[in-house]
């Protein structure tokens, strides 16, 4: 069994950044924490995690560098928008990304890195091995990235989170307009988000989704088309959602009807109108 407990690497690591990233890394490598912004003693060798946001990267990088770093030194980002090339002040070091697909907006234990992906790219095959070892130990799993697939990825990584709290903040918002305070509207939407995502977590997004356009039950999204007031945000994800029911298995004919559904606009036009 994997542990949970901080893990002790055989040289040393440091973290740069005392934001709530870099205090739950630096806990869970038993690492030493230091502020990014401040003079700090740089370290002769080992990994020096920054944890820093990703517009400070660059600049952060320029300041070590003018530290005169050893070359036994590597510098490790932890931005999953960013490449390598946000490292390039500090060519003469080894440097390398490690970027955990985990949400951090609080300092957490050890076990918030168990069972993610970290995504991994650096400079030398000795660094890349180094990070994924590190990786393991901290019981998550280590994936490969480069350059050109980066921003590919940091998309769907918003996909999966940002959009994910989007979209449940558009739904409480609807709530709200039939008179539901925030909470109440929260409380009763949760449950369905946790429900969806323990569905997605045993079966698959696809065969996961459910609802009226999964059923193709184009009536039911004629009528809620000519409810809502984001009708045209309805559509947009309605029409992905479609695509979805088609490939598990929504029959061609509810399919056509539901996507005529989608995609007429006179419902619209007559609460514009009115």
């Amino acid at each position: 069994m994997r542990r949970l407990t901080p893990v002790s690497p055989d040289y040393p690591v440091t973290v740069a950044g005392r934001g709530n990233l870099g205090r739950s890394l630096a806990r869970a490598l038993s690492a030493t924490l230091v502020p990014a912004r401040e003079g700090f003693a740089l370290p002769a060798e080992g990994i020096l995690f920054l944890a820093v946001p990703d517009r400070a990267v660059a600049e952060t990088a320029s300041r070590i560098a003018a530290m005169r770093p050893r070359r036994r030194l590597a510098v490790v980002h932890l931005s999953g928008a960013l490449g390598l090339d946000a490292l390039d002040a500090l060519e003469q070091n080894p440097r390398g990304s490690f970027h955990p697909l985990q949400s951090f907006h609080m300092p957490r234990p050890p076990s918030a890195f168990r069972g993610v992906t970290i995504t991994i790219d650096a400079t030398t095959p000795a660094l890349r091995r180094k990070l994924e070892a590190l990786a393991r130990r901290l019981g998550a799993n280590p994936k490969r990235i480069d350059a050109a697939q980066r921003a590919v990825y940091h998309a769907a990584a918003v996909f999966a989170s940002n959009f994910l709290d989007v979209t449940v903040a558009e739904a409480v918002r609807m709530l709200q307009t039939l008179g539901w305070t925030e909470k109440e509207s929260v409380d009763a939407l949760l449950p369905l988000v946790d429900g969806a995502v323990e569905n997605i977590r045993r079966q698959g997004p696809v065969a996961a989704l459910t609802g009226p356009i999964r059923r193709g039950d184009a009536e039911t999204v004629r009528r809620h088309l000519a409810a809502v007031d984001n009708a045209d945000l309805y559509r947009m994800l309605g029409l992905v959602a479609l695509e979805i029911a088609r490939k598990a298995g929504l029959e061609t004919a509810a399919a056509e009807r539901t996507e005529r559904a989608l995609t007429h606009k006179v419902a619209a036009t007559r609460r514009r109108r009115s």
